[in-house]
């Protein structure tokens, strides 16, 4: 059967780098920044979780170093955007791009290699029922962060910080701390979403082996409007297309056509919620 518990269990293995990196850009979004750096911040981390794995043989002490890695790639946007004022689109588009270039030359200078590193002593992240611990922190992060938007004092101010900025600084909050302290966590999110997809759904490193999954995080932003639960679902859908991709695959299909599965997911989703969108009725006295 095409659809069974394989299926499943794939599509949550699927989905944990992704709702990891969405989370940051869901929290960037309520602070008012719009994150599309998180492709190349997955990307860092993918690099740095494998190389710190491999030469300390550690994996725990590569996800560290991801996290740490990706969050201080963060400041490049959160320096450009909210301390100079910058364009956080072009800024993130830049992070992207420099990720790519530099990552393919680390991976040259530092392994010797070309396209993909994968030795027998690299060690990979344990499995938990199944999954690995990130990917069981992946969904506990859901609650959370659900439960700081709408409980508690410093999500209702970060919500303040995104919606109005100059209100909540008449009350005593610095929008500028709160943007850079989710931008920050962002890139924590960023650098664990890579080091899940280097060391805990494969175990090595090959180059731009995020391929679009960090632009799939800023559509599911988007989709779910920066819920927790709403990114969750949009999360779990592309891990579903990524998991039916790769059982076709299995069935014969083309690796090309199997391997457009997600992003054909994507564009339909947002011509959908766009299509929506536009037939839904504005409010009496709405300008147009």
């Amino acid at each position: 059967m095409f659809l069974d518990s394989d299926l499943l269990m794939s599509a949550l293995r699927a989905l944990t780098p992704i709702l990891l990196a969405a989370l940051g850009g869901a929290l960037c979004e309520r602070a008012g920044v719009f994150n599309i750096g998180l492709e190349g911040m997955m990307l860092l981390g993918c690099f740095t979780s494998v190389a710190t794995s491999w030469f300390t043989g550690s994996p725990w002490l590569g996800v560290l170093a991801a996290a740490l890695a990706a969050a201080a790639y963060s400041l490049i946007l959160a320096v450009g955007a909210v301390t100079l004022k910058g364009d956080a689109v072009v800024l993130g588009i830049a992070m992207n791009l420099l990720a790519v270039g530099l990552t393919s030359f680390l991976l040259r200078t530092v392994f010797g290699v070309q396209g993909t590193f994968d030795d027998p002593s690299l060690q990979g992240l344990p499995l938990i029922g199944g999954f690995s611990p990130l990917a069981h922190l992946s969904w506990a992060a859901v609650a959370v962060t659900a439960l700081l938007l709408s409980r508690h004092v410093w999500g209702l101010r970060l919500r303040g910080v995104g919606e109005a900025p100059d209100a909540a600084a008449t009350l005593g909050v610095r929008p500028a701390t709160y943007q850079y302290g989710v931008i920050l966590l962002s890139g924590v999110l960023c650098g664990l979403a890579g080091a899940q997809l280097a060391l805990g759904n494969v175990t090595l490193f090959t180059e731009n082996m995020t391929a679009g999954r960090g632009w799939i995080a800023v559509v599911a932003v988007m989709l779910g409007r920066a819920a927790p639960l709403g990114v969750l679902l949009a999360a779990l859908l592309f891990g579903l297309a990524e998991a039916a991709g790769f059982r076709l695959q299995g069935l014969g299909l083309p690796q090309q056509a199997t391997d457009a599965a997600p992003y054909v997911v994507t564009l339909g989703a947002l011509f959908l919620t766009t299509a929506r969108r536009r037939r839904t009725p504005r409010p009496s006295g709405a300008r147009s």
